[in-house]
């Protein structure tokens, strides 16, 4: 294995810092000046054409390492792929800039982003707080790996502050939330909690894959650090595994950076630049998402064999009123319980046509699960555990009419 380098300093895509500023988009990786707009972002941000050729998509730097002019004499601070690859830098300023942060880090999954997070925030004998109703791959990274570390950690209902709160410790070190979460939709409110972790000197990370960047933004309601599965909505169309970090203090930045490096769960440049690719439509995609799922939501409120819908964008959803605050609308994941309980539940996954019976979510084709036996099945028999009549779905941007038209005919 190589040595890792001793500075911090990140290198910069081999698109020319100058021509970035030029372009309003600094090196840093957010938007400095005009264009800011978070379209514009996504499809520009650590993307300006190639000087060499000027292609205006990065290319796939599919290389392990770089010719050094003398010892030590690097080329745009590239050494060895681990440390920095030119086309996994073009993603990672794109993802500071589309969450509004300092430092943008790539990951070769969701999961792999978290362990390098936690590693890095937390030392044995530490206390993290974890919502009720987390991921469950999250849940078993806590359950049957930090644990082992020596880190403890607690559940709370994460939509009450003052749950938080009360499930605080003298050595709690990170309070964890989704918003939405995972399978249930729950809604936390960001700034509320983030007052509650700061008083007790914690950070608060969000996990931000339901939402995506286009729709939240944690990092301006005071969260330390943003987690994302870059598998969902950031990629967008099931072709690629990926993660995310991104944070606004540099130091932490410095810190994560270091720690990248050193464990080496690090996208690689394929995987970045897929990644890029669906970024450049998240917008539009997410929009077309929510419009979908809206219409869903609202089919299944009104279906007599449905006892319970999970959507943060119906009204009659007790996180609505904080989900309007804080997003630019309500995302593409519905969840819903029927009547006949669980059996009743995996019928429906069964019958469905146009929905694709799969894990995973965020992809622009609709997908249907069953949670206790599938994405969940590690949270049976813990506090977390999911009901089993529950279904959840990830709808897609297909033609609606056709969407209401599936689950219409699994239902009956």
């Amino acid at each position: 294995m190589e040595c890792a380098p001793s500075s911090t300093v990140r290198p910069t895509s081999l698109a020319l810092m100058s021509e970035q500023r030029d372009n309003g988009i600094d090196s840093g990786g957010h938007g400095g000046g005009s264009p800011g707009g978070f379209e514009t972002l996504a499809i520009h941000a650590g993307q300006t054409a190639d000087p060499a050729t000027g292609a205006v998509v990065p290319p796939i730097y599919q290389v392990s390492t770089y010719k050094q002019d003398g010892v030590g004499g690097l080329r745009g601070g590239y050494e060895y792929s681990r440390s920095a690859n030119p086309t996994r830098t073009a993603l990672e300023e794109n993802l500071a800039a589309l969450e509004g942060g300092r430092r943008g880090l790539a990951f070769a999954s969701g999961l792999a982003a978290e362990d390098c997070l936690l590693r890095t925030l937390l030392t044995p004998g530490d206390h993290v707080v974890i919502p009720n109703d987390a991921y469950g791959g999250t849940f078993r990274l806590f359950a049957k790996v930090v644990e082992r570390w020596g880190v403890e950690w607690s559940v709370a209902d994460s939509s009450d502050p003052a749950a938080v709160a009360a499930a605080l410790r003298e050595r709690t070190k990170v309070v964890w939330v989704e918003t939405p979460s995972n399978p249930l939709l729950g809604i936390t409110d960001i700034a509320a909690v983030a007052d509650v972790a700061h008083g007790a000197g914690a950070k608060l990370v969000v996990d931000n894959t339901f939402a995506s960047p286009y729709l939240q933004q944690p990092l301006a309601l005071g969260a330390d650090a943003v987690v994302h599965s870059t598998t969902k909505y950031m990629g967008g169309h099931s072709d690629v595994v990926g993660g995310a970090l991104v944070v606004s203090d540099p130091e932490l930045g410095d810190q994560l950076t270091f720690h990248q490096n050193a464990m080496g769960a690090i996208a690689g440049p394929f995987d970045a630049w897929l990644v890029m690719r669906g970024i450049k439509t998240l917008a539009v995609r997410m929009d077309r998402h929510s419009a979908n799922a809206t219409r869903v939501a609202q089919l299944l409120s009104a279906h007599p064999k449905v006892t319970e819908v999970f959507y943060p964008g119906l009204p009659s959803h007790p996180g609505h009123e904080i989900a309007a605050k804080q997003m630019r609308s309500f995302g593409g994941m519905v969840s819903f319980r029927v009547s006949g309980g669980e059996e009743a539940a995996v019928r429906v996954c069964d019958r469905a046509r146009l929905f694709t019976l799969g894990e995973s979510l965020g992809g622009v084709e609709s997908l249907i699960e069953h949670p206790g036996r599938m994405t969940h099945a590690s949270v049976a028999g813990s506090a977390l555990e999911v009901p089993q009549d529950l279904v959840r779905l990830s709808v897609g941007i297909e033609t609606p009419e056709d969407l209401l038209a599936d689950l219409t005919q699994a239902l009956d």
